[in-house]
């Protein structure tokens, strides 16, 4: 008998935080790694947000906090929804978390029964496929490609769906592929779902703000026909650089964000005090305090695209969010680089790290084999000193 369960056993080692460890263990070993693996901003919290936790901490916010969130937190997020999404929620439809992965957990163990499908539009967030197997569901991955900028298309969730399809997870922008669902894409996936009323759908959106399109964000919530199946997450790692304070959220049809609230009060209860008060904050403010990263990265992805441009087998689009490229790197299955033999995109990626000295993610974590991940948070010194590795070590 194992000591171990079956269900840690049978669960995959998340391939972003694997390649960041390794990439700490090369560089303690003395090796100049460059990272382009963990999708963390290399900005600092602003000092704005930071002051606002340095006045929690002397006005003693330290005792245990209510399972969803302070109410002056939940009320902000009510006002950020419907500010930037247009989006009207009330109290007992937010549930405060720790992390927005912690909301997707939530959400898959009080909706997801033992065999229920969901639909997973390839690439997906590397965490999609294993919160769901956690639920005992099964995901349904649906390939898309880099000719469509990644994006599933109506016909293709159409032919996805099955008597046991239960819910759909994206993200807009995709974490990897840099996606964005328009106005108008979101309109005809949703037109589909009218004719399955049963099947929700989970819209993760914590890339919101970092978006390059003068169309702005939308959301699948946004429609009032779809408002009452959609489960919005987002949260404030990636726009506002607080990862490491670990607070996400969603808002959801009441009876789901209740039994979150439920879930969540048997498994960690309520959030941080001090992160939850420095976020009252961030997201009272305007989204405009923190363009200047969005437009950092910005000028990051141009850079990024037409440095990679001329790297030999390396096909690119342009990704219209967030901050990654995954340019399809299938050129390079079958050959043999400086006496490695390269079959896959792990064996590409494993090869950047040992050759280049550069970190990467395979796409196979995300449920597209042909390509690999790129992030640019990171300096813009570092990503020219990056690709040119690269483009050295496939000449």
């Amino acid at each position: 008998m194992n000591v171990l369960s079956d269900r840690v056993l049978n669960m995959a080692t998340s391939a972003t935080l694997a390649m960041a460890a390794k990439t700490r263990e090369l560089r303690a070993e003395g090796k100049d790694i460059i990272g382009l693996s963990l999708g963390e901003p290399d900005f600092n919290t602003p000092d704005y947000i930071k002051e606002a936790a340095v006045q929690a901490i002397h006005d003693n916010y330290s005792s245990y906090t209510p399972v969803d969130g302070y109410v002056e937190l939940k009320q902000a997020i009510i006002t950020k929804f419907k500010r930037d999404n247009n989006l009207t929620y009330t109290l007992p439809q937010i549930v405060v978390s720790t992390g927005a992965k912690q909301a997707l957990y939530n959400v898959a163990q009080v909706m997801i029964n033992p065999g229920d499908e969901v639909i997973l539009p390839c690439p997906y967030w590397v965490s999609y496929a294993d919160i769901v197997e956690l639920a005992e569901g099964v995901p349904v991955e649906v390939q898309t490609s880099i000719a469509t900028d990644f994006k599933m298309t109506p016909a293709q969730l159409e032919a996805a769906i099955t008597p046991r399809t239960k819910m759909i997870w994206y993200s807009s922008p995709c974490n990897p592929s840099g996606s964005l669902y328009s106005k108008e894409e979101l309109r005809a996936l949703a037109d589909v779902l009218q004719k399955h009323p049963n099947i929700y759908v989970v819209s993760d959106e914590i890339y919101e703000h970092i978006n390059f399109t003068e169309n702005g964000h939308a959301s699948m919530a946004q429609f009032p026909d779809m408002f009452d199946r959609t489960i919005t997450i987002n949260g404030v790692s990636k726009a506002f650089a607080m990862t490491g304070w670990r607070i996400g959220y969603l808002g959801a049809p009441e009876n789901i964000a209740r039994a979150c609230n439920k879930m969540q009060g048997q498994v960690t209860s309520g959030a941080n005090s001090i992160a939850q008060r420095a976020v009252i904050t961030a997201l009272n403010e305007l989204p405009t305090r923190v363009k200047f990263m969005i437009d950092e990265f910005h000028i990051r992805r141009d850079l990024v695209l037409t440095l990679l441009d001329d790297v030999p087998g390396f096909i690119n689009n342009t990704p219209e969010g967030a901050f990654y490229v995954f340019p399809n790197i299938s050129a390079f299955f079958g050959k043999t680089l400086k006496g490695m033999t390269i079959n896959n995109a792990t064996d590409f990626s494993l090869f950047l790290l040992e050759h280049a000295l550069v970190a990467t993610v395979t796409g196979d974590a995300f449920g597209a084999p042909d390509c690999i991940r790129l992030s640019y948070a990171a300096s813009q010194a570092q990503i020219i000193e990056a690709i040119k590795r690269i483009k050295e070590a496939v000449s």
